[in-house]
């Protein structure tokens, strides 16, 4: 009777798979972020649309110094996971809390005398001391002890383990400072022709930075790393530059009108902050959209309106030009890899996939 039990258990197991394999749906698309979160937008709403979109599978989150302290990134993804009731599903993995050069923020006074400033003031990190720890931070911004941890892997260990598990499958979508990143490809190079693909929000290709005269704040925080990154010979690399985020102007209306979608109680105040912080005084002040586009165009390549495709390099030597980041039409020098560089996306439908993610926190 087992015998004959076993085989009808088998019989059902195998008509099922093919059942699964007959219906045409599609296999969930795998990503991981790499990020230097901040609260919503930019970082936060940008992980958010990957841990909700139907046909994406969110592998995991790895923080990493930029915008913020590797610590308070870490805190505000967990936070903004726990909102969403993903804590449990999306593991958190903490990562690199400097910049490859060290010692910048001694220095950042003068390095800006001498290179020269751009039209934004954002040092990120650099602008506040590194608190004590993630659930410092955590506490000390949200005024409770957190529900979750982030994993004990380190992100490099982490990325690269997500990657072998994975092969030939996992999209990293890289829209931090590139340190986490140029660590793993050094420790584990066996993982470069694993990685399907790497989406990056960085660089100002055809047009002025904004941190500097000439780069944008991702690339300039950790140049060495973003050189590194763009050097590999992975199978596709995708950038975001400002050429495509400062053609989508976000207003102090457009984020109420944005605030106006969004009833998780825990979501709605990270909003509110930052309203506070750009536009409470000054409401015809104008910042962009940066990260959530890296995110979307993985979601939704058709959202692509204007690319082009040109060897790559990043300028790593401490002077005029650190961290800018050279696109070359004709003969490039040895060592620079093509990319797809991304122009334009269709706005009108950039703004729906956010309303509608807001819509449903």
């Amino acid at each position: 009777m087992k015998f004959f039990a076993l085989r009808r258990l088998r019989a059902i197991l195998a008509l099922t798979a093919v059942t699964v394999a007959c219906s045409g749906a599609p296999a969930a698309e795998k990503v991981l972020l790499d990020t230097d979160m901040v609260e919503a937008f930019d970082d936060g709403i940008a992980m958010l649309m990957l841990a909700r979109a139907p046909q994406v599978e969110l592998l995991g989150v790895t923080t990493v110094v930029g915008n913020t302290w590797v610590e308070e990134g870490t805190a505000y993804a967990l936070r903004q996971l726990e909102a969403v009731k993903l804590e449990w599903k999306v593991p958190v993995a903490m990562g690199f809390a400097e910049a490859t050069r060290r010692g910048r923020a001694e220095g950042l006074g003068e390095e800006r005398r001498l290179f020269g400033e751009g039209h934004d003031d954002w040092m990120g990190a650099y602008s506040h001391s590194r608190p004590e720890s993630w659930q410092a931070a955590y506490t000390a911004m949200y005024g409770v002890k957190p529900k979750c941890a982030p994993v004990k892997e380190h992100a490099v260990d982490f990325m690269i383990n997500c990657v072998k598990r994975n092969p030939g499958e996992v999209t990293i979508v890289e829209i931090g400072t590139c340190g986490n990143l140029a660590a793993a490809v050094r420790r584990a190079p066996e993982i470069v022709p694993l990685i399907k693909r790497v989406i990056y929000m960085g660089g100002a290709v055809f047009q002025e930075g904004n941190v500097t005269p000439a780069a944008e704040f991702n690339w300039w925080f950790d140049p060495e790393a973003a050189r590194s990154c763009l050097r590999t010979p992975f199978k596709e690399q995708i950038i975001v530059p400002l050429d495509t985020c400062e053609k989508i102007r976000f207003d102090g209306p457009r984020l109420l009108d944005v605030m106006g979608h969004v009833k998780n109680e825990m979501i709605a105040p990270m909003l509110q902050r930052k309203y506070d912080l750009f536009f409470a005084d000054n409401p015809d002040y104008v910042i962009y959209v940066w990260d959530v586009i890296a995110a979307a165009i993985f979601v939704d390549p058709s959202l692509i309106a204007e690319e082009v495709s040109y060897p790559v390099d990043v300028d790593d030597q401490f002077g005029l030009s650190y961290g800018k980041v050279y696109a070359f039409k004709g003969k490039a020098p040895a060592g620079a890899r093509s990319a797809r560089i991304i122009l334009t996306v269709d706005e009108g439908r950039l703004w729906e996939m956010i309303y509608k993610l807001c819509d449903e926190l």
